[in-house]
């Protein structure tokens, strides 16, 4: 890009544009148009033809090999740095990885899931404790596992509640602690919609116990307006709610942050799931290699390179961890609404092993979504 701007004469934004046709002329052949410009320009600055044939040639040798190689080292530092946070600093690497969202690459779902199963502590949304973004805090009395700092789980993550309305939370916080939802609601100038939003996602917890006797206090708590505003309010006695059950807290979980810090969905399912033969990620992690296998898990992604010749690659998930499946063109063809479609899919196949990498080469698919009831679940999808 140098060379285009002082040996040319380009402006930062044509040399910017060659940058970008350089990553691509080998699939989009539109290097070429720029040879009549960098001959051009040198030429003027009393640069020799075939000098500037020679420059033009090099820049097309770097587009083809040195262009994809700069950006390979790159990516190898950045590979590297994240591989060693994630290993000696999981809880700081968690958090920062939260705070970046969206990515496009694993949901906070995801994340979540496997920091627990790395050891790192996850604590619930509180608006008590939470800020906009997730935080580290510790654990008086309970130093958490490998020297980690907890993660705290941050309002951002509540649908529904924006963040100008968290960080008045936090100011409002920060001058003293909540002693209930109407103190809550009435320091951080909160409305309706928004102390429901975090009554739905159970961020009201230790000031009003679990979702549904919180959702009664936000309405309560959640000022009137108009020419509501100054009518006397006879507040009946509240009644007693039923705490909901596991598997409805998890479906509100997901559906009020898309994620849950109890049981992984699947997990509830495993009785069912295992009455069918099929295995959990954990216990196919000592499969050998070549023997067949079945398994179940959440479809969390879907690829399909361009230098992939056809092939699916997915990626199921479920309380144990996760399972790569590999999907053959024909088995595309034949099940395509089962491998498209669901969001809990079975696989039956071989299992593989090659020098520690495990994979599972899909023969049949079964789609057992149904089994999620009402759960809402996301998969990145990168056809």
């Amino acid at each position: 890009m140098q060379i285009a701007i002082v040996a040319a004469g380009f402006t930062p934004g044509e040399a910017d544009e060659l940058r970008r046709a350089m990553a691509a002329w080998k699939r989009k052949g539109n290097l070429e148009k720029y040879h009549g410009k960098i001959i051009d320009g040198m030429l003027e600055r009393n640069y020799t033809r075939e000098f500037a044939e020679q420059i033009f040639e090099q820049i097309k040798g770097f587009g083809e090999y040195g262009f994809p190689e700069s950006h390979a080292a790159s990516f190898a530092k950045l590979a590297y740095a994240s591989s060693w946070l994630k290993c000696h600093e999981p809880a700081i690497f968690l958090a920062a990885l939260l705070n970046s969202q969206p990515m496009g690459f694993y949901p906070p779902s995801q994340l979540v899931q496997d920091a627990k199963r790395h050891g790192v502590q996850v604590l619930p949304i509180d608006v008590t404790q939470s800020d906009w973004e997730a935080s580290l805090e510790a654990l008086p009395g309970q130093p958490p596992p490998h020297g980690q700092p907890a993660v705290r789980l941050g309002l951002s993550l509540v649908r529904g509640l924006g963040e100008a309305a968290a960080r008045r939370i936090e100011a409002a916080r920060a001058a003293g602690p909540f002693d209930n939802v109407d103190v809550l609601a009435r320091r951080a100038q909160l409305e309706r919609r928004d102390l429901e939003a975090l009554a739905a996602a159970n961020a009201l917890a230790t000031l009003a116990g679990h979702r549904r006797d919180a959702l009664w206090q936000a309405v309560a708590a959640a000022p009137e307006r108009d020419l509501l505003a100054a009518a006397p309010i006879d507040e009946p006695e509240k009644p007693a709610l039923g705490a909901p059950s596991e598997a409805d807290d998890i479906l509100a979980d997901y559906d009020t942050t898309g994620l849950t810090l109890n049981r992984h969905p699947v997990a509830l399912l495993r009785p069912a799931l295992r009455a069918q033969r099929l295995s959990s990620a954990a216990e196919l992690r000592d499969r050998s290699d070549g023997r067949l296998a079945r398994a179940c898990g959440i479809v969390t992604a879907r690829q399909m390179p361009g230098t992939a010749k056809g092939v699916m690659f997915m990626t199921l998930e479920d309380e144990t961890g996760c399972v790569n499946v590999i999907v053959r063109p024909e088995l595309l063809a034949r099940q395509r609404r089962e491998t498209l479609d669901s969001r809990l899919l079975a696989v039956s196949g071989v299992w593989q092993v090659v020098s520690d990498v495990r994979h599972l080469v899909a023969q049949h698919f079964e789609d057992l979504t149904p089994l999620l009831g009402g759960l809402r679940t996301s998969s990145r999808e990168f056809h």
